[in-house]
């Protein structure tokens, strides 16, 4: 596996090695020890997600609140999203700004996001399916979101058009507004 260049620090871009000839492909999608090494530190992960939406879903910007706050570990496995993170740690010269990436089955990247940053993802093709290990439990109690068309963090999603949100997320606070806690 190697490490691709990310502009915020503590979330990394994880491309796997793949193997492959004309019956298909084999690659290790995790490896505690190799992850560990990447990271610099043990990551526990308690939670394996997995969601499948149509093109034009915008998922987020997801993120739980101390103590329950959660890492995440990224992948898609069929189509493909524009994948973003939001630094939320106030004592970070990167408070505030974002990061995204293009996650496909084709190129079989990885996006590992700490805690301490929101999250959210737009389909880019008909449909697609994610999935992500947590290093907390789902808590809703916990769980905050932030508009993601939010003028103050000027997101690029990638995609032309409306996306289609939840009603949790269309009504979610702008940045200024929302609970950060980190």
């Amino acid at each position: 596996m190697r490490l691709l260049a990310m502009p915020l620090p503590g979330v990394l871009l994880l491309e796997p090695t793949v193997f492959g000839d004309t019956r298909g492909f084999f690659f290790e999608s995790f490896n505690q020890r190799a992850f560990d090494e990447l990271v610099g530190e043990h990551v526990r992960f308690v939670q394996d997600n997995h969601s499948k939406s149509t093109i034009g879903v915008l998922r987020g910007l997801h993120y739980q609140l101390p103590p329950k706050a959660q890492g995440k570990l990224i992948r898609v496995i069929q189509g493909e999203v524009y994948d973003v993170a939001v630094d939320l740690r106030r004592d970070s010269a990167t408070f505030g700004h974002w990061s995204g990436t293009l996650l496909s089955a084709e190129n079989k990247r990885q996006i590992w996001i700490p805690p301490g940053f929101a999250h959210g993802f737009v389909t880019l093709s008909e449909t697609a399916e994610f999935l992500y290990k947590t290093t907390d439990y789902y808590s809703p109690a916990h769980e905050r979101c932030i508009r993601w068309d939010d003028p103050a963090l000027a997101i690029d999603w990638g995609f032309a058009g409306t996306p289609l949100l939840s009603a949790k997320d269309a009504v979610a606070p702008s940045f200024a507004e929302a609970e950060k806690g980190f």
